[in-house]
């Protein structure tokens, strides 16, 4: 059984942690076949956007597999092997998988909990079954979130919310977290992927080279002073399109032939 699904329709790419049985816990397996995964959807020009959810009904993901991931790294660490997992993160992405510069969208179907919840957080777009909760309950254990975790989290929610989450280790549950922007929306739990695929569908409608330009400029802005953010704005907004495609899609504009939408990919909504 393949514990990471990865399919391709429509320009979408939906990848599935798939150890439902081990609430979606992430073992060596799962670490691998993550980082493959993503490295394929960067550099397939078929796809443009990635959902990214758990399978079953229980969980997103758990987390790092505490009874394989964990003794693995600890007994047969190499540097050469730290060094990875320092650079790439726990699912692959979480650390330098980020860079990717097409969205991803996180179906959070039910537990993200410690690296579970740094993952969602690697997501460009979170949106919450009814049933889910969010987790940080390294303290607990003795140590606290290292691949990205605590940064996102100040960065997405604040430091109030981070505060709260990572000293006191106990859950949120997604009205919660629609509250603290950790998520969009939440929608009933059987509505979640069909949610998901219409957020996706609604990137696509645009141009995507003008989606890749700004994530990277809201990433490469966060926590600069305000003259670096203003400049790199300006910058990435006059210098990422395409003359040709800008034009063509502002005479569609003009003519009124696509209701003011953007995009060369069409799509039905």
């Amino acid at each position: 059984m393949d514990k990471v699904l990865y399919e391709k329709r429509s320009r979408i790419a939906y990848v599935t942690i798939n150890r439902p049985e081990a609430r979606n816990a992430v073992d060596l397996d799962v670490h691998e076949a993550m980082i493959e995964t993503w490295a394929d959807f960067r550099d397939d020009d078929s796809v443009d956007v990635a959902i990214l959810t758990g399978a079953g009904d229980d969980a997103f993901c758990a987390g790092a597999d505490l009874k394989t991931y964990i003794p693995a790294i600890v007994e047969n660490a190499t540097p050469a092997r730290l060094r990875e997992i320092a650079e790439l993160g726990l699912n692959g992405f979480t650390r330098g998988m980020h860079r990717i510069p097409k969205p991803i969208v996180a179906a959070v179907n039910g537990w993200a909990l410690a690296g579970g919840f740094e993952t969602a957080l690697a997501c460009d777009i979170r949106l919450a079954s009814e049933r889910a909760m969010f987790g940080s309950f390294e303290a607990r254990r003795g140590f606290h979130h290292g691949d990205g975790g605590l940064v996102r989290l100040v960065n997405t929610c604040g430091v109030g919310v981070a505060m709260q989450m990572l000293l006191t280790a106990e859950p949120i549950d997604a009205q919660r977290a629609l509250q603290c922007n950790l998520v969009s929306k939440v929608v009933p739990h059987d509505d979640l992927m069909e949610e998901a695929e219409l957020v996706a569908r609604e990137i696509l409608r645009n141009s995507q080279r003008a989606v890749r330009s700004a994530k990277q400029t809201i990433l490469d802005v966060i926590g600069q002073p305000l003259d670096f953010q203003l400049r790199t704005e300006a910058w990435n907004a006059y210098t990422c399109s395409d003359p040709e495609e800008t034009s063509a899609l502002l005479q569609r504009f003009y003519d009124k032939s696509d209701a003011g939408r953007a995009g060369s990919h069409e799509t039905e909504l």
